[in-house]
């Protein structure tokens, strides 16, 4: 069963959600922070609330700031805000009576729950599809020396979605915010399981940056790298081998006995 959910961050904006439950009542679920440029119902958020409710674990998909359903515009969106969001989004998710959380993040999403796992200590697991720690080196390394100019000069980058062209919207306060987090840092303070599922030939997310992560979370970690996967995890048998390893990663530490969560 889907429910629409309409709740409200720190700075008052409206942030648009889905909750999906299974048949029988639930004190398990996974918050699912979709990448950038994306929405609630990426490929991803969809096939793990199809993956999840039938193991008796309920999902909670949002949209970031100014995404999807999601209330402000996109160019104003900023690190702190989507970590403001996610915050309130599992804190929405205690207060409905759910007391096993995890915390699943794609990309962009991986750093924000990164981030908001770092704030919520009794997060049971976390499970991250190649996550970016280190957002600014990303950026530069995208966009090059010419093109962080150009940012900053117009509030505008390329349309980095697969296929997109032209240029889009986005103020360059984004980057200068994302100076302020650093997702190594907040992962030393994380003792919750965690797994990464990365490709070995992304196209924007460095390995050293995901070997480095492994090494600073404070809890037990694995890393799945499968070999042939880009960072879109484009190919149909990637793609499913790396929900498979989110998902079941998820269900074995809400549903195994040593499972714990908000009291």
């Amino acid at each position: 069963m889907e429910e629409a959910l309409t709740f409200t961050d720190p700075a008052g904006h409206k942030v648009a959600g889905i909750l999906a439950t299974p048949e029988e009542k639930t004190d398990r679920i996974a918050v699912l922070c979709h990448g950038f440029l994306s929405n609630k119902n990426s490929k991803t958020n969809q096939a793990l609330t199809a993956l999840l409710p039938p193991q008796g674990i309920g999902t909670f998909r949002f949209d970031f700031f100014g995404q999807g359903e999601s209330e402000g515009p996109f160019e104003r969106i900023t690190v702190s805000l989507a970590v403001g969001q996610a915050l309130a989004g599992l804190d929405l998710m205690s207060s409905k009576g759910y007391r096993k959380l995890a915390l699943v993040g794609s990309s962009f999403g991986g750093l924000v729950a990164l981030l908001a796992a770092a704030q919520r200590p009794r997060i049971a697991c976390m499970a991250l599809k190649c996550p970016v720690p280190d957002f600014p080196e990303m950026l530069n390394l995208e966009f090059g020396e010419t093109g962080m100019a150009q940012w900053k000069a117009t509030d505008t980058i390329p349309n980095v979605v697969p296929g997109g062209s032209g240029r889009i919207k986005l103020s360059y306060a984004f980057y200068e915010d994302s100076l302020c987090h650093n997702g190594f840092d907040a992962a030393k303070v994380i003792t919750a399981p965690t797994v990464i599922v990365q490709g070995a030939h992304d196209e924007y997310v460095p390995p050293r940056q995901i070997l480095k992560l492994s090494e600073s979370l404070g809890g037990p970690n694995s890393v799945a790298w499968l070999p042939d996967a880009d960072h879109h995890f484009s190919r149909p048998e990637d793609f499913q081998t790396m929900t498979t390893l989110l998902s079941n990663w998820v269900a074995d530490h809400l549903n195994g006995p040593y499972a714990f969560g908000f009291g």
